[in-house]
């Protein structure tokens, strides 16, 4: 995968932009990143935000060893599936940004 590859892929599965970086949000804070993929040249590098306001690398590779997955799941090579918890937190941020969506405009 390439940089334009992996950032379409992040924002089609619930990822967000948020400071130019692909990121997932709490639940209880949809406006704070927690996880952010930073795509640089030549590498993507995953991010954690620690308790006390600090990014974390957790995970990392070259472009050239990330594959796509066929069933549209995490893309191998890039180190997501260590994160705990990573599913359940992007179809968090996916149902949210899908019912965000379906609210209309409000009647007065």
């Amino acid at each position: 995968m390439d940089r334009d590859a992996l950032s379409s892929w992040a924002l089609s599965n619930g990822w967000q932009l948020i400071a130019g970086h692909p990121s997932l949000t709490k639940p209880s804070a949809p406006k704070e990143a927690i996880v952010r993929l930073v795509l640089k040249a030549t590498v993507a590098n995953v991010e954690a935000k620690k308790p006390a306001g600090k990014w974390e690398k957790v995970a990392g590779a070259p472009y050239a060893e990330i594959e796509a997955d066929s069933d549209g799941g995490l893309p191998r090579g890039l180190g997501l599936e260590a994160i705990p918890s990573i599913g359940l937190l992007m179809q968090a941020n996916k149902d949210r940004m899908v019912f965000a969506r379906m609210t209309g405009p409000t009647r007065s």
